[in-house]
């Protein structure tokens, strides 16, 4: 399992991760406690899931959303939730947009993707107005804080490497305190996130983290015995809950501050 991680399907990311984003998305926004009446900039907003829960519930004056994938924009603007943001395709290393156009600049999940995360927080900063709000929220996903971690860890007792974002050490704390930091902004915080989801069943949780990317394709290959044996063992990684289903705990780090000026 390597190479590089996309997404290519809007409805395929909803399944596996849009639950997990809209009530970490809420609970990030509740840290943040923006003013409402902000002009916001999702980038790398995906299929939306998040730009949905900021659009519903920090009655923003404009937010636009930017993502490199054509299928995650198609999906985000067609999104009932999203109505009044606009969404176009672009790279978040060189945002199109003025400087101090925006009140609020931030990344959803996002910022172990860019390639070059200075570079990412930097263009965040040039276009969002002094005083204005940065932030960014993202899985633990080196310290088994993400939501498919039980999958990815039976992976790895099957003698895989799960591929990684190319930016995964941008995921833990100090890291990302260190690129606030390093931009000059000010007042820089930190959090821990903790999600916790219940599944009605084991089916529901394999079937929403594995229905994609190369977690798929790798185990498609697995015959019928491997697989089985496989399921077991994320199955016995997970929580059973009482009345029933499974459940998972994930974290995310977030950070935020305030531009200078």
């Amino acid at each position: 399992m390597s190479g590089k991680i996309s997404f290519d399907d809007g409805a395929a990311y909803e399944r596996g991760m849009g639950g997990w984003s809209r009530v970490c998305g809420g609970m990030f926004l509740d840290w943040l406690a923006p003013a409402p009446g902000l002009a916001w900039v999702d980038i790398g907003c995906g299929n939306g899931a998040f730009t949905e829960v900021l659009v519903q519930r920090c009655a923003p004056a404009a937010v636009q959303g930017i993502d490199p994938s054509v299928a995650q924009i198609a999906y985000a603007a067609a999104r009932p939730g999203t109505a009044g943001a606009v969404f176009q395709v672009g790279d978040a290393q060189a945002l199109p947009y003025a400087d101090a156009a925006f009140g609020a600049a931030t990344m959803a999940l996002v910022i172990f993707f860019v390639p070059d995360p200075v570079r990412g927080v930097a263009e965040m900063v040039r276009v969002v107005k002094p005083g204005g709000l940065v932030s960014a929220y993202v899985w633990d996903i080196l310290e088994g804080g993400f939501p498919f971690e039980p999958v990815l860890a039976e992976l790895r007792a099957h003698g895989y490497t799960p591929a990684l974002p190319p930016s995964a050490e941008a995921s833990r704390l100090p890291a990302l305190r260190a690129l606030w930091e390093g931009a000059g902004l000010r007042e820089v915080a930190t959090r821990v996130i903790e999600v916790e989801r219940r599944y009605a069943d084991f089916e529901e949780y394999w079937d929403s983290s594995t229905n994609s990317g190369s977690v798929k394709s790798t185990l498609a290959k697995f015959p019928a015995d491997k697989l089985a044996g496989f399921k077991a063992g994320v199955r016995a990684r997970l929580a059973a809950l009482p009345g029933g289903g499974v459940g998972w705990t994930a974290r995310a780090n977030a950070i935020r501050g305030q531009v200078a000026g």
